[in-house]
């Protein structure tokens, strides 16, 4: 085992261009179909696989030379906390093998805690690296790294190598496998892994490749072939800290998306991964006011001690608890001010009761638009707004979106039973009618057949339009008053036997102005 205290050992890491590598995204599946097993193109390959199960891999490792306990600590008699970016399940489950990862390059997470809580003690660290579809017993050389701060802007303190002696190598069968690589100290060792507190109030741990498997090429041209080689994980669960997760990359140059340390955010994003990386840290804090998630009025989630939550206008959500991308989220929903615009992350009773107007449950104010408007397309074709989208529902209409306007919107026209000279029908709108020559029966209208003689209903025209002139007018009126008091079937138009007022009512409803 080696341990390092320099903060400039590595060289870095970065994952390459998508200008290089979008052409050759494969799966596991047509890798084998395009290349013939033999991996080519670009390294940038990310590959989704389902794991069973994921066996520990525990390793203890003495830092010599370490920091001893604080005068007068009790680590170890507070809660420890478990600090973690992803959402994934560390005991099994789909998990996104990034197939791209180079040798010298690094997968980083930085956490907070609060002030009060430092220095801490790192209890254990943990972090999931899996193969898909290997048809070799995998080994990787690899390191882990603590830092006070970020990356870039924090110290480099810790730095521990596997060795193959007391710190093994990382070995994974044939096939498609996962490994939760876990390295601690031991609790009975004197000197611990303790960090301190650079003013930032976070720390960062990271996993280096010291050495694939089967690294047969520069990863700037060729990716470490994904048959013979294990690589670190991001989880499916869309990336949620994007300014959290890091990665340290080698230099491509002009084919490459980013070097050195940069984070999710900072790299374009047809090179980023989709989700977080798939490792979490726990640590015991020097005090024993232990921290936990505590829900900040903006939604947002920060490890806390109670005090310290209750300072910011937090909720705090109990010692211990980590920060998912549900915790502050759950039973609680954006609530909406119409007098300021703005939004704070409440429950609905609580909103309703402060005034606002909650929006919806298990949703943050991040990204919600509390009072949207926009476009909206009317039942007849036409545009009106901007409007919200309630009062775009309560007239029936169709809303586009926030910000959306008239302008840039094509509203749908509306169609019906469009009637031929012939007395063929067809369903159209009223400009395709006009078009065609054909007269429009109105929005909504269909060209059904109810009583089976051949014609649509809608083209059948009025039964009062005695003389088929296609209106009803004088003409048809004199014909009714020429027969009334009379049992004139054609005339009868209410079919009571006899051509009186009703049929008169009748042939006026129907008149053509």
């Amino acid at each position: 085992m080696r341990r390092e205290n320099s903060p400039h050992r590595t060289n870095a890491a970065r994952l390459l261009s998508l200008l290089l590598c979008a052409p050759a995204l494969l799966t596991a599946s047509s890798f084998a179909q395009k290349s013939g097993g033999q991996e080519s193109g670009s390294r940038f390959t990310p590959i989704d696989v389902k794991l069973k199960s994921i066996p520990k891999f525990n390793v203890k490792v003495t830092p010599r030379g370490g920091a001893e306990l604080p005068e007068g600590g009790i680590a170890g008699s507070c809660s420890p906390v478990v600090s973690s970016l992803t959402n994934a399940n560390f005991e099994g489950g789909q998990f996104v093998v990034q197939a791209g990862f180079g040798e010298t390059e690094m997968a980083g997470a930085t956490y907070t805690a609060a002030a009060s809580d430092f220095p801490i003690k790192i209890e254990l660290a943990e972090m999931i690296f899996a193969t898909s579809a290997a048809t070799v017993t995998t080994t990787t050389e690899w390191s882990i790294l603590f830092y006070e701060g970020t990356p870039t802007t924090g110290t480099l303190m810790y730095t521990f190598s596997s060795n193959g002696i007391d710190l093994p190598h990382l070995v994974i069968p044939p096939g498609t496998n996962g490994v939760n690589v876990q390295v601690m100290v031991d609790p009975g060792d004197p000197e611990q892994i303790i960090l301190q507190d650079n003013g930032s109030h976070m720390f960062t741990m990271a996993y280096r490749i010291d050495n694939h498997n089967n690294q047969v090429q520069s990863p700037c041209v060729v990716g470490p072939p994904t048959g013979s080689n294990a690589f670190p994980t991001t989880d499916v669960g869309g990336l949620q800290n994007p300014t959290k997760n890091w990665l340290w990359a080698i230099n491509c140059g002009a084919l490459g998306c980013a070097n050195g340390w940069v984070t999710f955010s900072q790299i374009p994003s047809l090179c980023r991964p989709t989700g977080d990386w798939v490792m979490r840290c726990t640590w015991t804090p020097f005090s024993c006011t232990a921290p936990g998630a505590c829900c900040l009025p903006n939604g947002s989630c920060m490890s806390l001690s109670s005090v310290d939550c209750g300072t910011q206008g937090g909720i705090f959500q109990g010692e211990g608890v980590a920060c998912t991308s549900s915790t502050c989220t759950q039973g609680q929903g954006p609530c909406c001010f119409i007098t300021t615009g703005g939004c704070l992350t409440l429950p609905a009773a609580t909103c309703v009761a402060a005034g606002g107007i909650p929006g919806p449950d298990g949703q943050s104010c991040t990204g919600y638009v509390c009072f949207p408007t926009g476009a909206c397309c009317m039942p007849n074709g036409a545009c009106i707004g901007p409007v919200s989208p309630g009062d775009c529902a309560n007239v029936g209409g169709n809303f586009k979106g926030n910000n959306t306007s008239c302008a840039s919107t094509t509203c749908p026209q509306p169609i019906g039973a469009s009637c031929f000279s012939n007395g063929f029908c067809l369903i159209l709108s009223e400009a395709q009618a006009i078009s065609a020559g054909a007269s429009w029966q109105g929005p909504g209208t269909t060209c059904a057949d109810a009583n089976g003689n051949g014609m649509a209903d809608a083209c059948e025209g009025s039964p009062a339009d005695f003389n088929n002139d296609g209106v009803v007018n004088a003409a048809d009126l004199a014909v009714l008053l020429n027969v009334w008091q009379t049992t004139n079937a054609q005339a009868d138009l209410n079919n009571d036997g006899t051509v009186g007022a009703a049929d008169l009512a009748i042939l006026l409803n129907a008149w053509s102005f």
